[in-house]
């Protein structure tokens, strides 16, 4: 599957250990993850050189396309709530993840919507865990 995977960047960084967990399980599971980058330390670099226009031609591109969106939500960003909208709206499946205790959006934690799920987690690999989880489950749906 095409997997749209969401974190902050300009946000903070704090928890890219944990955006590098849920992307590798994604990739060594066979998953195809268009924004793998955005786990690696050097995207803030090159996130700076990329004009905004391209930026969310590129990414709304890449949810439309996508069959889920994952979004690690413990660090708040703007881009990464749009996007959750944006998914939701074209009637992706999203699974939010965030560290347990990290306050969340009452905007994300009110959503009724039954496409969108939303997880709390101890550490690296129980946020890797839940998305595989989440995603054996798409999965077994689709068949």
């Amino acid at each position: 599957m095409q997997i749209y995977f969401a974190c902050s960047i300009t946000g903070g960084r704090n928890d890219e250990a944990v955006y590098q967990s849920i992307v590798e399980a994604l990739l060594s599971d066979g998953h195809h993850v268009p924004t793998a980058i955005l786990a690696r330390p050097e995207v803030v670099h090159l996130e700076k050189v990329v004009d905004a226009r391209d930026v969310y031609a590129r990414d709304v591109a890449w949810i439309r396309e996508s069959h889920a969106l994952i979004a690690e939500v413990s660090t708040p960003s703007h881009g990464v709530g749009y996007e959750i909208g944006y998914a939701l709206g074209l009637g992706k499946p999203v699974l939010c993840l965030h560290r347990a205790g990290r306050p969340v959006s009452k905007m994300l934690l009110g959503n009724p919507d039954p496409l969108l799920t939303i997880a709390d987690y101890a550490d690296h690999q129980q946020a890797a865990q839940i998305a595989r989880a989440f995603l054996t489950r798409l999965e077994r749906r689709s068949v």
